[in-house]
């Protein structure tokens, strides 16, 4: 049974995230409003130390303690968004944890929907990630996301090998969407009971993310790309997010090398959220990452 407070925000989701992605008119008129700050919050400046760079023409943010002795472990974090948000104060807290934990996280800026495509956030990535272990041993980098960021954390580490750069020791995925098709009939069946994601909306934000290509490449569905030389991956979902059935098939394939976890009755992204089920995921990703 879920916790009061996730059945709560589901009820506000509902109204107040779902309806805007309900048709791909509704779509198109939210990536067309006007894209929000990803500067840092002041509280964040307050408690630790912020430097920013720009790379391939896109800012990256590097948050490191203040306090708290650094662990030299570095966190990649790819913030979701629907490949055309910018990052919000629910990634910022998340960040703001992994960081009070004594390890620095870096933030890439990438390029969002419509204004760019997938083709403009690859060779950034793959950039800001070849920038990391040019200063950290990749055995103690993490590429971690959520949502869209999951996508694209999964992704990168799919594109490492051909870049001729080495894996992360572990990849941390929250509700990434890895079928941008959504064509898994058991969404079917999922699509009334998931508060937050309206699939019409979702497949035309992935439309104009691909920019006209086919939406099962390999390059933007990481279900369909490679799975050799992958890192051991935590996945974590909840059952009423419509990224469900993709996030499960893919880890029956992908085998013992992903952990996964599936929150009952939790909603899309729900370890970033103020609710009681949040709490044994940030517990999980500290472990892993202090393990490292």
């Amino acid at each position: 049974m879920v916790s009061c407070r996730t059945w709560g925000l589901s009820m506000f989701l509902r109204v107040t995230r779902k309806r805007g992605m309900a048709t791909p008119e509704k779509a198109r008129a939210a990536m067309a409003e006007p894209v929000g700050a990803h500067t840092p919050p002041s509280r964040l400046r307050r408690r630790h130390r912020i430097t920013d760079r720009i790379v391939e023409g896109f800012p990256c943010y590097t948050v490191a303690p203040r306090r708290a002795p650094d662990s030299g472990k570095v966190v990649i974090y790819l913030h979701g968004g629907s490949f055309f948000r910018e990052i919000s104060w629910w990634h910022w807290r998340f960040i703001d944890r992994l960081v009070s934990a004594g390890h620095r996280v870096e933030v890439p800026i990438y390029p969002l929907a419509p204004r760019y495509t997938y083709r403009a956030a690859r060779p950034y990535l793959v950039a800001v990630y070849r920038q990391v272990i040019g200063e950290v041993d990749p055995g103690r980098v993490v590429l971690a996301g959520d949502s869209a960021g999951g996508t694209l954390a999964l992704l990168l580490a799919q594109a490492l090998p051909a870049a001729g750069l080495p894996a992360p020791a572990r990849l941390i995925l929250l509700a990434p969407c890895l079928d941008m098709r959504l064509c898994n009939p058991e969404i079917d069946g999922l699509e009334a009971a998931d508060p937050w994601l309206a699939r019409p909306g979702l497949l035309e934000a992935g439309r104009v993310w691909a920019g006209g290509d086919d939406l099962g490449l390999p390059e933007l569905s990481p279900i369909n790309g490679p799975m050799d030389g992958l890192p051991e991956t935590d996945l974590f979902v909840g059952t009423h997010d419509i990224l469900f059935p993709d996030a499960r098939s893919f880890a029956e394939h992908a085998g013992a090398r992903v952990h996964f976890t599936a929150e009952p009755g939790a909603f899309h992204v729900y370890p970033l959220a103020p609710v009681p089920e949040a709490r044994p995921v940030l517990k999980s990703v500290l472990t892993t990452v202090d393990a490292l």
